[in-house]
């Protein structure tokens, strides 16, 4: 492979297009994602559909249940049609499907749109995950990936402000209308985005990849060329579970899972906490700017320490951070420092979660990358999916303060379950090390 400045800087531009595309599609993720717990006070004042605060537990898990099914299948069936087709249908599905909740009458109208909207979010993340990764800079990928998900943050404060400007003097459907939008970007997205390196190389289209690799001086993954069977989507999920693969696999679900439940949980129920303590809404959503702020900076931070001591290990200490934070928002302070507390935990909670998706992808195949990154996100989602509900009957129950208790302990145990994984990872590694410096010295 050509290493010339001219190709190294078209590669660039390669790698900059594949990142700034997926950034886009992960942007509108994050405003679907967050729009939901942004609007949700509003909707609850109004007894918009004549929902209650079980209810809104429950409409908060099914698109979170959406998710699931979402990732779960994006590995699968990534690896089946490729990465690009399946993000421009995720981005497409999820956008239609908040035109649904925009026109419903019913709760279960509306449900239904949340819930299609979680398919589309469920399947985009992961594939976009796995796409940046294939043209991610050379030791750069935990940062890359990092990088990428700043933009689901970004969606977060976006929502904050539609939900500021818009819902106000427009209602709460005016809101999911701005969520269609993104459809818009659909064709922008089939027209310039390239497929996956890793997806043309495991279908066995191997000139069609060294071609792609060779215009842009992209680095081409090994793996072999031959077209898989039909069967071997599969494979791809029981390589996950072979020899000693199957205790790393089931550490990294667990870990996700306490993230997930963590993550949604905040992400759904924290302006309606907030609110229940007394602040008024423009407070409320300023909180969910401020974590949705940390959460870029902390992408930015965890990427690089990542890249330097390891995503397991940065995972776990972040953990730790992120359980300590959501605890302490328990507790009454003054404003400003509520501010800090909110800022620093959206710094460490995101970012933990994230790191786990990196070091799966890090750790596996090419070909077999998006199956693990997939049923990582897929398995979590059963946190998720419990996250939201928990709050929810939290809240009816006017125990909202065991809410921010109950997610730090889900961060306590995701701490516990990646930092066996980094353990197990680091004692594996140095046994290979020593098992190579034996068979040198035999020679």
């Amino acid at each position: 492979m050509s290493s010339s400045p001219v190709l190294s800087a078209r590669g660039s531009r390669l790698a900059l297009l594949v990142v700034g595309l997926c950034w886009l599609a992960v942007l509108f993720d994050g405003l679907d994602m967050f729009i939901y717990g942004s609007v949700l006070p509003h909707m609850l004042e109004e007894k918009a559909l004549g929902i209650t605060s079980g209810q809104a537990g429950d409409l908060g898990s099914y698109a979170t249940f959406g998710m699931l099914v979402g990732a779960l299948a994006a590995g699968t069936v990534a690896d089946r049609i490729g990465r690009k087709k399946l993000m421009v249908s995720c981005v497409a599905l999820f956008s239609l499907a908040s035109g649904i909740c925009a026109i419903s009458g019913s709760v279960a109208v509306f449900g239904l749109g949340r819930t299609l909207a979680g398919v589309g979010l469920g399947g985009l993340l992961p594939t976009a995950i796995s796409m940046v990764s294939d043209y991610a800079p050379r030791g750069r990928a935990a940062l890359t990936i990092g990088l990428l998900m700043t933009a689901h943050h970004a969606g977060g404060i976006l929502s904050a402000y539609v939900a500021l400007w818009i819902v106000e003097p427009l209602g709460w459907r005016a809101a999911f209308w701005v969520c269609v939008v993104p459809l818009l970007f659909v064709p922008v997205l089939a027209r310039f985005l390239p497929e996956s390196l890793s997806f043309l190389v495991a279908q066995g289209r191997g000139e069609e990849a060294r071609a792609l690799a060779g215009r842009y001086d992209v680095e081409l993954p090994a793996a072999a060329t031959d077209k898989p069977a039909a069967g071997a989507r599969w494979a791809n999920l029981l390589n996950l579970f072979r020899g000693g693969e199957w205790v790393q696999t089931l550490l990294y679900w667990l870990a996700s899972f306490g993230g997930l439940l963590l993550v949604y949980g905040v992400a759904t129920w924290l302006p309606t906490l907030m609110r229940s303590e007394g602040y008024e809404l423009g407070s409320a959503l300023t909180f969910v700017v401020l974590f949705n702020l940390g959460g870029i900076v902390g992408m930015l931070v965890a990427g690089r320490a990542s890249d330097r001591f390891g995503a397991p290990r940065i995972s776990a200490i972040w953990f730790a951070l992120t359980a300590g934070g959501v605890f302490l928002l328990s507790v009454h302070m003054p404003l400003a420092v509520t501010f800090v507390v909110v800022f620093l935990t959206g710094v460490f909670l995101n970012s933990a979660q994230t790191m786990i998706y990196a070091t799966v992808s890090i750790g596996s195949a090419p070909a077999n990358r998006a199956t693990a990154v997939g049923w990582t996100s897929g398995m979590g989602r059963f946190g998720a999916v419990f996250g939201p509900w928990l709050g929810g009957q939290l809240l009816a129950a006017n125990k909202g303060d065991w809410g921010f208790t109950a997610f730090a302990l889900a961060g306590v145990s995701s701490m516990v379950f990646i930092g066996i994984a980094a353990l197990r990872t680091t004692r594996r590694t140095t046994t290979t090390d020593t098992q190579d410096q034996n068979l040198i010295s035999a020679h």
